[in-house]
């Protein structure tokens, strides 16, 4: 089994979510007392969040960057960025990895979506996530048409996430909300919801949705659980072969 670094804690409620889905998928693939070997490093969110309303990317881009270099010296094989909004510095962890791989979340999300065979989604996130390009970009980029909530459904999307579920907070009424946003996506033409905040599946579930549904902190982490189990995969076929040969 490879070793997985999780660059998380952004907010902590959803790095968690990481770690139980990963450990949780390695234990139902594996069987018995297996788990996942993880590496992590968490943040205190408070620093993060101001740091992205000051719109300092450039130094949270050099953090990241240095602490995924720190997880591949001390052997961390994949490395998974478990937040949707932070991808927006994404090439800094790319450029400063030199073995491990790094996992795109808005790849994985991407090859969900044109799995199911939808083309155009709604997506919902942080305002940073649903107004910039680092993200819809890479959807696009796959092929997808992606549509954003209008204002002011922008704006309480965005500020539930950050006033509530960072905090731990799931709130009947704002999942209700949500519903609502999702319902006029749906009437514009979106065809499928994305979650693009790891945030959101404490909110609202598959279940919530007529429509399919893209959890992205799920999807991304068993994205993550492929790739460190893939190397073990190849070497017990390239065993398997060799014992037929003899």
């Amino acid at each position: 089994m490879r070793t997985i670094g999780l660059l998380g804690g952004m907010s902590w409620e959803s790095s968690i979510e990481y770690e139980r889905i990963i450990n949780t998928e390695v234990r139902d693939r594996l069987g018995g007392a297996n788990a996942a070997d993880l590496l992590i490093r968490s943040y205190n969110f408070h620093e993060i969040e101001r740091q992205q309303m000051a719109g300092e990317w450039e130094a949270m881009g050099a953090l990241l960057a240095e602490d995924a270099g720190k997880l591949e010296a001390a052997g961390a094989d994949v490395i998974v960025l478990c937040t949707n909004t932070m991808h927006k510095v994404a090439d800094h962890i790319e450029k400063a990895l030199t073995t491990a791989d790094f996992i795109h979340l808005g790849d994985t999300t991407a090859d969900a979506v044109n799995a199911a065979g939808v083309t155009t989604v709604g997506l919902l996130g942080t305002r940073y996530t649903m107004e910039q390009n680092f993200y819809r970009d890479r959807l696009t980029d796959n092929g997808l048409t992606v549509l954003v909530p209008d204002e002011p459904d922008r704006t309480a999307v965005h500020d539930i996430i950050f006033e509530e579920l960072v905090q731990g907070v799931v709130s009947p009424a704002s999942k209700a909300i949500y519903l609502e946003v999702v319902e006029r996506l749906a009437a514009r033409g979106a065809t499928g919801i994305i979650a693009g905040c790891t945030e959101i599946e404490l909110l609202i579930s598959d279940q919530d949705v007529d429509m399919p549904y893209f959890p992205t902190a799920a999807l991304h982490a068993i994205a993550a659980v492929d790739a460190a189990l893939r190397t073990d995969a190849a070497t017990s076929d390239q065993e398997g072969n060799s014992d037929e040969e003899q």
